[in-house]
């Protein structure tokens, strides 16, 4: 079978045009009660609803369906690159989110503190919640931990979140994640599945160990926990794949993370959507293809906040306004993945998809919302196909064939 990468590099036909690809994470949700309104049909979006009237709808499967996706491979799948041949781990998402340049000897790993009571169980997963202010001189005091052998670095994300990295020859990527996802329980001890990932559980049960000590009198960050442990894989680039120069305007560590791992550029985006659409602006000359990401959505819908998602989505479309006076060629308006408020989770629920474009095959939609989107002429369709919609949308693909 050929490689959809492979044609769309020999069909890649060059122009001015603009693709914006906006992200609202986690948009996808259902109703609280049979026959009830989704959050996105509950919110009021004047704007998104214009939008539907000149482009066509449809919902896509991030993975395969009833498969829930995280963020990671469901914005690889948005991208273009099928998730299950592209299996990205947490960490090294995180660690090039911050800027980190990982290497061939580089295991990377995301890491949460979180409280330990006084029997050595998770009382709270997350710590609280601690701030950046408290978080961060904890992670450079974990910082100074040595172990034979192994170059150890350790920074500070975002609030409760760190990253970990561990450097040395023969280590491997596939240990299984120390949080056991409750609480009451002790953390689990590092798994290697093979055996260079059993040197690196080995190395990570000795930087456990030595972070208990160093945070034994930090309550309520006392421990951490090691998540989405894993090497960086080989990976074609945007451009080379598309032929586009992308710029990627989100907020999020993860995000910029996703958006560096196939070598967009992260640009500036400041801490909210109107920087962000400022920023656009700013950049709108200097690339082809935008990726611009929206985290609140999916914030919200975790947290099990029907109400406030329906706030969040109000305020993405308030913001709609300031990217179609661009003049975008191709504006596509989707989320990675659901996150339904009922659930507080991700789940497998196709998501509201939405192509705006000049050439369009208007569907006849007079709003966008999941059940529109279920009569729409784009379909159920996998979102590794969704860029190459995008590209013929932009008049950017060739003809295929004689």
């Amino acid at each position: 079978m050929a490689d959809l990468h492979d044609l769309t590099r020999k069909l890649q036909k060059h122009n001015d045009s603009k693709i914006v690809l906006l992200v609202a994470d986690g948009l996808g949700g259902l109703p609280l009660q049979p026959g009830g309104k989704t959050e996105l049909e509950t919110a009021k979006t004047p704007n998104l609803d214009a939008l539907a009237q000149r482009g066509t709808s449809g919902l896509s499967v991030p993975v395969l369906p009833g498969i829930t996706p995280g963020s990671g491979p469901g914005h690889l799948g948005l991208f273009g690159y099928d998730p299950l041949q592209y299996q990205i781990g947490r960490g090294v998402l995180e660690a090039l989110g911050i800027d980190f340049d990982l290497g061939p000897n580089d295991v990377a790993i995301r890491g949460n503190f979180c409280t330990l009571d006084a029997a050595g169980k998770i009382s709270d997963r997350r710590a609280g919640r601690v701030s950046s202010e408290v978080a961060a001189p904890l992670c450079e005091k974990l910082n100074n931990i040595k172990i034979p052998g192994v170059e150890v670095f350790v920074r500070h994300v975002k609030e409760y979140r760190l990253v970990v990295v561990f450097r040395a020859a023969g280590l491997g990527g596939d240990v299984d994640d120390t949080d056991p996802q409750s609480v009451g329980v002790e953390p689990l001890p590092p798994h290697g599945n093979d055996e260079p990932s059993r040197k690196t559980a080995d190395i990570a049960t000795e930087f456990l160990r030595q972070a208990r000590e160093v945070l034994k009198n930090d309550a309520p960050a006392n421990f951490l926990m090691l998540r989405g442990i894993a090497k960086k894989p080989p990976i074609p680039t945007f451009e080379d794949v598309y032929g586009t120069r992308a710029g990627a305007i989100a907020v999020y560590p993860m995000y910029r993370g996703l958006a560096r791992l196939v070598s967009m550029d992260v640009l500036n985006a400041g801490t909210t959507l109107e920087d962000q659409c400022d920023r656009l602006a700013q950049a709108w000359t200097d690339y082809d293809f935008f990726f611009m990401h929206f985290k609140y959505t999916d914030s919200t819908g975790e947290d099990g906040n029907f109400d406030a998602k329906v706030q969040r989505i109000e305020e993405l479309d308030a913001a709609i306004p300031r990217i179609t006076g661009m003049n975008p060629d191709v504006l596509i308006v989707t989320g990675d993945h659901s996150t339904p408020s009922k659930m507080k989770s991700h789940s497998w629920h196709p998501v509201p998809t939405l192509l705006a474009a000049n050439n369009c095959r208007y569907d006849g939609n007079t709003e966008f919302s999941e059940s529109a989107c279920l009569r729409g002429g784009l379909g159920q369709f996998e979102s590794k196909y969704l860029m190459s919609l995008a590209l013929a949308h932009a008049g950017r693909l060739e003809k295929f064939g004689a």
